[in-house]
């Protein structure tokens, strides 16, 4: 999730085309989707985050294992889209 607050950018192309299926690809993700922030609960009002992204993963033990291996260069690439620092948070989908 990358806040969204005065003075961060974001570009959307990269991280769509380029950062994403680079972290599925290194992380062993099963699939990948992309949350862009268009407004917030009010109208007129800004989004809180920019994007998020989602990664999925057939076991939590795979993200564990290949962000241990792979996760110092899916961070390097992340001036190359932003300057939000990103907030990780592993999720259980439920439905």
């Amino acid at each position: 999730m990358y806040p969204n607050q005065e003075g961060h950018t974001f570009d959307m192309e990269y991280y769509r085309t380029k950062h994403m299926p680079m972290a599925q690809r290194l992380l062993e993700a099963t699939d990948f989707s992309i949350d862009e922030g268009i407004g917030g609960g009010m109208p007129g009002s800004a989004a809180p985050y920019l994007a998020i992204g989602y990664l999925l993963f057939d076991s939590l033990e795979t993200f564990q294992r290949t962000i241990v291996t792979n996760g110092v260069e899916v961070m390097a690439d992340i001036p190359n889209y932003t300057n939000a620092k990103p907030v990780i948070q592993i999720s259980e989908v439920k439905k």
